[in-house]
């Protein structure tokens, strides 16, 4: 499966840097299911970006992705092999649009200019 990549002109918010823990449930390119742990590399009212992905994900699949006690469905909108390991990162799109999808009250989930930096979460989820 090729890479595909995102413009940054094509996003609808800001990314946010979150290494969360999630579990992810779908169909791999083969059509098996699948289950496993991963985790959010950055995270958007809209989307996330997934890292440690170990199976391959055709584009426009959906999966749900399991975080806390909240369960979102996405879909997956592009793939990247990561160079000299068996992983993949994975861009997601929310299938509908809750502002509160991940639970996370952050000034970048209210739409805030694109000129404003992300925050670390790491201090913030603890």
């Amino acid at each position: 499966m090729s890479a595909s990549s995102v413009d940054t002109e094509q996003r609808r918010a800001n990314r946010t840097k979150a290494v969360l823990p999630v579990r992810v449930k779908g169909k791999d390119s083969s059509g098996k299911p699948f289950e496993e742990l991963v985790h959010t590399l950055d995270v958007t009212p809209e989307g996330a970006r997934l890292g440690s992905v170990r199976r391959e994900l055709n584009l426009h699949d959906e999966i749900t992705v399991f975080y806390r006690q909240r369960k979102i469905q996405f879909r997956v909108v592009w793939t990247k092999k990561m160079k000299g390991t068996s992983e993949f990162q994975v861009g997601l799109q929310a299938v509908s649009h809750d502002s509160e999808a991940w639970g996370l009250s952050l000034p970048e989930f209210r739409r805030q200019p694109a000129s404003q930096e992300s925050v670390s979460l790491a201090s913030v989820v603890a």
